[in-house]
């Protein structure tokens, strides 16, 4: 049972992390889309997602001064055959639709729908299919690679079918920014929120909580489940052990008669409760994995999030596990060097 309270701790950190590691790549997705260099969202918005901008500022935003383009892009959510996608409404004519890599078909000019090709195997759709966007079937015009998984489970489609869709007309949710050569990203950045008050402009994954107070709060929330995990783990082992080296009063009291120093007998409470943390970390790895996307559907974030448990994620949480045996074998470990052999014998 010790096992697996240390578990559950784990598996509630690796699961948490995992889903604030995705937001992080969902959001270099969003900032880059199609190679942008930068994003330029509403300020204090829920999420990324959730930023609303009139479609015009595009056009102004281009004649900035170290500015080479800028597309107006509409990020919506759909539920397309049980699968949540993010549709990008984008302007044909602009960076974004030209750079993205075509494996199949064509652009959509009109009414057509460009297919990432993860959306594409998900769905089973192809060149010549129609897909049910908006309350009607759009024809599926082709399909397109960009290496970005963000982007690659996502459908483009041409801005003005998204807003109409939507009902959104003269609206988009961001703008994305490529930078002249020799220009630094961080000049024009700082240079633009400047000049349009009310908007954050976002040229690193890592700045996205400025904008995003869902992501914060994630952030906030992993650490302190990771507080609380350690806390209460390492408590449960502490009262495992604890009881263990009062139920083992002689055993212990009878290697200390022969011989073992109160060194070696800490250091036997000190290995049994990390076996059990082992034991838990090793369950808890694998439990936190699977949890990820149960954590993101929960947070009603699965369209936008997919979780990502890398090697840093694993190994934060199999420190924690670690963390919550020495912890927790501190005490015990103290109290079984106090032990008089002869008390305990008697």
């Amino acid at each position: 049972m010790t096992a697996v309270g240390v578990a559950i701790g784990v598996a509630a950190v690796v699961a948490f992390l995992s889903v604030a590691a995705g937001l992080e790549q969902s959001a270099r997705g969003l900032i880059n889309l199609g190679g942008a260099q930068m994003g330029i969202f509403q300020a204090g918005v829920r999420d990324l997602t959730a930023s609303t901008l009139p479609e015009s500022l595009a056009g102004r935003i281009e004649r900035e001064p170290g500015v080479a383009e800028a597309t107006p892009v509409a990020v919506e959510t759909e539920e397309v055959a049980g699968n949540s996608l993010l549709v990008f409404g984008v302007d044909p004519g602009g960076f974004v639709m030209r750079r993205l890599v075509l494996t199949a078909g064509r652009r959509p000019t009109g009414r057509g729908a460009l297919l990432g090709d993860g959306a594409a195997d998900d769905l089973g759709l192809r060149t010549g299919d129609t897909i049910e966007l908006g309350g009607g079937a759009v024809p599926v015009t082709g399909t397109y690679h960009t290496g970005v998984p963000f982007e690659d489970q996502g459908v483009a489609v041409p801005l003005a079918l998204t807003q109409a869709a939507e009902d959104r007309r003269g609206e988009v949710t961001t703008i994305a920014v490529a930078v002249e050569p020799g220009v630094a990203n961080s000049d024009v950045a700082e240079r633009l929120e400047r000049r349009y008050p009310g908007t954050i402009v976002i040229d690193q994954p890592g700045e996205a909580t400025r904008a995003d107070t869902n992501s914060l709060l994630l952030r906030k929330s992993t650490l302190v489940i990771a507080i609380l995990a350690l806390v209460l783990g390492a408590l449960t082992v502490v009262n495992t052990m604890a009881m263990a080296v009062l139920e083992r009063r002689s055993e212990f009291a009878l290697l200390a008669a022969v011989g073992w120093t109160p060194k070696l007998v800490g250091l036997l409470v000190l290995t049994e409760s990390l076996v059990l943390a082992v034991a838990g970390v090793a369950a808890g790895l694998v439990l936190g994995a699977l949890a990820g996307g149960a954590v993101a559907d929960a947070l009603g974030a699965s369209a936008v999030v997919a979780p990502a448990t890398g090697l840093g994620v694993l190994a934060l949480g199999g420190a924690v596990g670690l963390a919550l045996g020495a912890l927790g074998a501190v005490y015990p470990a103290w109290r079984v060097t106090r032990l008089r052999p002869a008390e305990a014998l008697g």
